[in-house]
């Protein structure tokens, strides 16, 4: 006569707790370090990675629609363009970005003089974001850098006194 389910599961754990001998005690923390310290890095620069993009492409748009603001309402186009320069230079300082904001600009008139009633002006605002903690090494064999731009187009008022 055979013995009781039941007892040949307990003489299978017996058996597997002989042979696999005493359990661990405190491997469960190690472990938490570890699969945390591979999931959860990546995970954070991720964020960091994505948040300082996100505040590059913000301070882009404000500095586009702030400088075509300035430009169309400037008695000319030399303090107007000081003007923008300015405001980007502010929107991206905002944002905790440095740039040359001579550089990051292009202004661009529907006619030669950039300032006539009724014409428009588009505002082009480029700069590249570069990734944080990215090793100065990594330059040549993958981008550290993330290109954002952000574009404007305004009307100059019809009721200019010129």
């Amino acid at each position: 006569m055979s013995p009781p389910t039941s007892t040949r599961w307990r003489r299978a754990l017996t058996w597997a707790r002989d042979r696999l001998g005493e359990p661990e005690r405190g491997s469960a923390v190690v472990e938490f370090l570890g699969v945390s310290l591979v999931l959860l890095v990546p995970l954070v620069y991720l964020i960091l990675t994505l948040a300082r993009i996100q505040a590059a492409s913000f301070a882009a748009e404000g500095a586009a629609r702030e400088a075509g603001r300035l430009i169309a309402q400037a008695e000319t186009m030399a303090e107007g363009i000081d003007a923008a320069q300015l405001g980007v230079e502010l929107a991206f300082a905002d944002q905790g970005l440095d740039v040359d904001p001579a550089a990051v600009l292009q202004v661009t008139c529907s006619v030669p003089e950039c300032l006539t009633a009724g014409e428009y002006v588009l505002i082009e605002v480029r700069t590249e974001v570069s990734l944080p903690l990215a090793p100065d090494f990594l330059a040549g064999a993958m981008p550290t850098t993330v290109a954002v731009s952000a574009d404007a187009m305004t009307a100059v008022s019809g009721f200019r006194d010129d």
